[in-house]
């Protein structure tokens, strides 16, 4: 983490690495629970995208917003923001400055939100791989210019490809990347959606179960994303 958080009788800064995950984490739901401790966690409404982050900040309170990017945008508002959190609000305050404006921002009820009950245990993996930050980029910028929406992660008899293309149609243009070579000589054919690649940026380490989920753990980051495959992935025995 870049900076770290102080918490005292004033409040809590947070640091610019955990406003960028919060920020992250709005693109995959709008609400949040932030429970105690120093793990945050969201998951998208229809539950097919989970994230967790360990940030630098231990939260006290267990607190719900409704609108994460609206939070963040009072946060915004300030130099230096400073959060005294309550029973019932976070007061949104400015260290910058003397006698400064504040807000005071109410809590969700937590029955209103989507937030994931707990983390994922990985079931047996498949295949694992590097996917680095360049290759992320190209993925979605070929998602973007042939306008498919569809990611294949394939095993040959002699290496793994990233190919995005559109699997409705048979006879889709396709966009191709080898990230590595396929040791265990298994045939298997994993789908994803392009859109439930909303990863932060840098390099993951991916790891792939059988049937479930896919897991990306940020090379240099304690952030880690667990993507639930297609029902239309499929596996076999080796070649």
């Amino acid at each position: 983490m870049n900076t770290t958080a102080t918490e005292n009788e004033t409040g809590m800064k947070l640091s610019q690495e955990t406003l960028a995950v919060l920020k992250n984490f709005a693109s995959l739901n709008s609400n949040i629970l932030i429970r105690p401790g120093n793990t945050i966690a969201t998951v998208t409404p229809v539950k097919n995208v989970m994230a967790e982050a360990i940030v630098d900040e231990t939260f006290e309170t267990e607190f719900g917003i409704w609108d994460l990017n609206k939070f963040l945008g009072v946060i915004s508002l300030f130099k230096e923001p400073l959060l005294t959190f309550g029973e019932k609000s976070v007061v949104i305050s400015d260290a910058a400055r003397k006698n400064a404006p504040s807000v005071n921002y109410y809590y969700c009820e937590p029955s209103l939100l989507t937030a994931p009950k707990k983390s994922i245990t990985m079931p047996d993996i498949l295949v694992s791989f590097k996917l680095t930050a360049d290759n992320v980029a190209e993925i979605m910028r070929a998602s973007s210019a042939l306008q498919v929406g569809d990611i294949s992660v394939r095993g040959t008899k002699d290496k793994i490809e990233v190919v995005v293309f559109d699997k409705a149609d048979k006879g889709s243009n396709t966009y191709s990347i080898v990230v590595g070579e396929n040791k265990a000589k298994t045939k298997f054919d994993i789908h994803m959606k392009v859109d439930n690649l909303k990863l932060m940026s840098g390099d993951y380490d991916v790891h792939i179960s059988k049937s479930i989920v896919a897991k990306f753990s940020h090379c240099s980051k304690d952030l880690t994303y667990f993507v639930a495959l297609e029902a239309t992935s499929s596996t076999a025995s080796k070649e």
